[in-house]
């Protein structure tokens, strides 16, 4: 290999992994709301770059903008000032490149568990046959373990189960990243888990780059590669970025065995309940 070769390799190599690197980059990003007394700062000055395939969990407590700054991430909604950059091009509207889970399912109750996800794939893959679309949606369905309830509607299903849908719509469209607003929040404990559990199955054979919400320090410590710790509203902005060290694949049992566990968990609840105490007036 000739010295020009071999530097035009390095460069491209270093090209590939920048643009890992800056995948998903929130660039100054102030959100402002005009109201009757004057500009109201919801978010202030949010920075955050996100490499591909990484899962990053948010958490802080209820109004600091949380839900604000993924709707700019999923284009509901546009940074008063900032952009939102997603491999290299701003943000402005939504787009198949992002779908989103709510905590509530989003499903439309007159339609059963397999048109609510060939809705989504119809709309984003109108080229493709009709055999194409339904071979899409039972692949997804089975990956949540749903295949036996295809014919089910809402009403006739769990929370869990609804939930399961809802990710599988959102997978089923093949995005680039996967936005989840506290999807597990409305679950009792064993569901949450049993989901957790799946999340991680998804998101390590399909590699989709994950930003999602809790308010759980323990299933962000199970989930997460980084924990983005916000600062109480109005005004808010990231208070700090904490890495999660455990590898992967994990084992919740072995993870809460680990004393670093602890250490991680005190260090998120001194963040919430200390040093970012909601104070009462």
């Amino acid at each position: 290999m000739t010295a020009l070769n071999f530097k035009n390799k390095t460069q491209n190599q270093q090209l590939q992994s920048q643009k890992k690197e800056d995948f998903l980059v929130i660039d100054g990003v102030n959100k402002i709301y005009p109201t009757a007394e004057g500009p109201y700062t919801v978010l202030d000055d949010i920075n955050l770059k996100v490499r591909e395939g990484e899962f990053i969990c948010l958490i802080g407590h209820s109004g600091c903008g949380k839900s604000t700054l993924l709707n700019m991430v999923s284009g509901f909604n546009k940074p008063t000032n900032g952009v939102v950059w997603l491999q290299g091009q701003p943000i402005t509207e939504p787009g198949p490149d992002r779908m989103m889970v709510f905590q509530n399912y989003c499903l439309l109750p007159w339609l059963n568990v397999f048109d609510n996800v060939y809705l989504a794939v119809d709309s984003v893959f109108p080229r493709k046959s009709q055999a194409e679309k339904r071979a899409i949606v039972r692949e997804h369905l089975a990956m949540v373990g749903l295949t036996e309830a295809a014919e089910k509607k809402p009403s006739q299903i769990s929370g869990g189960m609804k939930q399961r849908v809802a990710i599988a719509r959102a997978l089923a469209i093949r995005p680039q990243l996967l936005i989840l607003d506290e999807p597990f929040g409305a679950l009792d404990a064993i569901t949450k888990e049993e989901l957790q559990e799946e999340l991680l199955q998804i998101w390590s054979e399909h590699q989709v780059t994950v930003l999602m919400i809790t308010h759980d320090i323990d299933e962000a410590l199970f989930l997460a590669d980084k924990l983005v710790m916000m600062t109480n509203g109005p005004a808010a902005n990231i208070g700090e970025v904490l890495e999660i060290p455990f590898s992967r694949p994990r084992n919740r049992r072995r993870i809460m065995e680990n004393p670093e566990y602890y250490n991680l968990r005190n260090y998120a609840l001194d963040f919430l309940y200390r040093r970012c105490a909601h104070l009462e007036e």
